[in-house]
């Protein structure tokens, strides 16, 4: 009898064919090959794609979660504490294809594809709340301070992945981040 591959690790090939090929290019056929195994054994742990992408997603949301709360350690007075916490973290090279992924996905949502037009505004959902508590404040100062930290940080991160590092930084410089 052949190996039998388990669904964490067919989503471990299927984040990986992302960060390699990006979401949008990610198909049951295309995963099997890379696998080695039979598209049917994909479909048996996700039955559809949209649940497949979601889980990719998720995945690597759940990825730089970890990663950056290792950068908040004390709670936060405002979203600029917040950010400059951050920085350091997300506008390094390795967090570079975690943001080029997301920011895929942030424009397929944008432009109204599924599952992305659903599941992306969801996961910054998430990221807002979570964000919010490791800010002081009451709970509409902390979530108005985790939405500008997001607007902010992203709009720098895009920055990076458009312009390169050298102008997110002289961005996140002037704004007192750096």
């Amino acid at each position: 009898m052949g190996h039998k591959h388990t669904k964490a690790e067919i989503l471990e090939g299927a984040v990986a064919a992302a960060f390699e090929d990006g979401p949008s290019q990610l198909t049951f056929g295309g995963l099997a090959k890379r696998l080695g195994i039979s598209d049917r054994v994909v479909v048996y742990y996700f039955p559809t794609k949209d649940e497949l992408i979601s889980e990719v997603v998720l995945a690597m949301g759940v990825e730089l979660q970890q990663t950056l709360a290792q950068a908040f350690v004390d709670p936060a007075a405002d979203h600029l504490e917040l950010i400059k916490a951050a920085w350091p973290v997300v506008a390094s090279p390795d967090a570079d294809p975690v943001f080029a992924l997301f920011f895929e996905a942030n424009g397929l949502a944008a432009s109204g594809r599924d599952p992305y037009c659903t599941l992306v505004p969801t996961l910054v959902e998430l990221w807002i709340a979570w964000l919010a508590e490791f800010i002081d404040g009451s709970p509409q100062e902390q979530r108005i301070e985790a939405e500008t930290a997001i607007a902010l940080i992203d709009g720098l991160l895009l920055l990076r992945q458009l312009a390169g590092a050298e102008p997110a930084d002289r961005a996140a410089q002037r704004l007192g981040i750096r």
